[in-house]
């Protein structure tokens, strides 16, 4: 089974910037360039499903995942009302772990991420990029500049549904062989970004994407998996939140911590302090109910601030919209025109009616 992944439910899905070509006042042309030829060379791979299918080069476990993933597509829009477009419907070998690698930072007393700001895209809390060097040496720039940062690969990204003329976003081998409840996750979450987007706010974006990731998920393994397929899944999901419970109560108290009067001296022993705490709590993890490394231990050896702050953008309000979802009477039409009422409020509005009790 592939290793658990603690960015996202699996793996974080930036948002694309490969279509925002147009320049503003805090990226560069060559940022911008290297986005978008990153994308062209993905959608250079793409061949139709249809077309791998036909094959008979094709290996015969390439196939079967291929084949599953076009059943899941179909469910997508019959049973959870999402776009019906060309996205999933090809498929690009990489050669490669990640699709995109994106870099995010967060001072030293805080868990506030860094903001980058984009023509087409808005305001996000990440910046990608196609090439593990480029984001690593943009990381070190930050680094110098006093920021803690995190660089971590992504699987996949959605172009918001803008890119159909393209072919849509294809199915990757950097997912592609994920077990099933994982794989319809990614795909799921990805439609999701097609559905509502709020140019200003990633937890708002990501937190309503995990939603509909995971009530979609749900629904396919009650319907179309077999029961050996989702114990595995219930396993996987439980340790997930066990890992998501110990950086959430770490997290808080660091944000605890960073609000006090404290002078900055005693914050940073005392940070210190938390972060030994959180690595000792994990290794009891492991020696304990985990039996072994889940996935986590690269995680937990470069855990920082930046590193924290990105775990809470993707969760943060997917509580507010699972009540979204039941208040609609768990009918997907009704509940992403909420959502997308919601995305084009200002900011502030947005939130205090998504946090609104009815």
């Amino acid at each position: 089974m592939r290793r658990c992944r603690p960015v996202r439910a699996f793996a974080a899905a930036a948002l694309a910037v490969a279509f925002a070509v147009l320049g503003s006042g805090c990226s560069t042309l060559g940022y911008y360039g290297q986005a978008l030829a990153g994308h062209l060379e993905i959608v250079r791979r793409a061949r139709p499903v249809g077309d791998w299918l036909a094959d008979p080069a094709t290996p015969a476990a390439l196939r079967a995942r291929l084949e599953l993933s076009q059943r899941m597509r179909d469910f997508a829009v019959s049973a959870l009302d999402l776009p019906d477009n060309r996205s999933y419907r090809s498929y690009a070998a990489l050669g490669r772990s990640a699709a995109v690698y994106n870099v995010v930072a967060a001072p030293e007393l805080s868990l506030a991420l860094h903001t980058w700001c984009f023509v087409l895209l808005g305001c996000v809390d990440y910046r990608g990029y196609f090439a593990r060097d480029a984001a690593d040496a943009f990381a070190a720039g930050l680094r110098a500049d006093g920021w803690e940062t995190s660089v971590y690969g992504v699987p996949a990204y959605s172009t918001l549904g803008r890119t159909a003329w393209l072919g849509g976003d294809p199915l990757l081998d950097t997912f592609i062989d994920w077990p099933e409840g994982e794989l319809a996750r990614l795909m799921f979450h990805e439609l999701a970004h097609q559905v509502a987007y709020a140019a200003d706010d990633t937890s708002f974006n990501e937190s309503f994407a995990v939603t509909v990731e995971r009530i979609g998920a749900r629904l396919w393994l009650e319907r179309h998996a077999d029961a050996r397929v989702r114990e595995a899944d219930a396993a996987l999901r439980l340790r997930r939140s066990e890992f998501r419970a110990l950086v959430a109560r770490y997290r808080e108290a660091l944000a605890t911590l960073y609000a006090s009067r404290l002078p900055d001296d005693d914050k940073r022993r005392r940070k210190a302090t938390l972060y030994a705490s959180m690595r000792d709590d994990y290794a009891r993890l492991k020696a304990g109910p985990w039996g072994g490394d889940a996935g986590y231990d690269g995680w937990f050896e470069r855990a920082n601030n930046a590193a924290l702050g990105v775990q809470a953008a993707y969760t943060e309000l997917v509580p507010q919209f699972e009540r979204l979802y039941e208040r609609s009477g768990r009918d997907f039409a009704r509940f992403y025109a909420a959502v997308q009422g919601l995305a084009a409020l200002p900011k502030a509005e947005r939130r205090a009616k998504l946090a609104a009790p009815s």
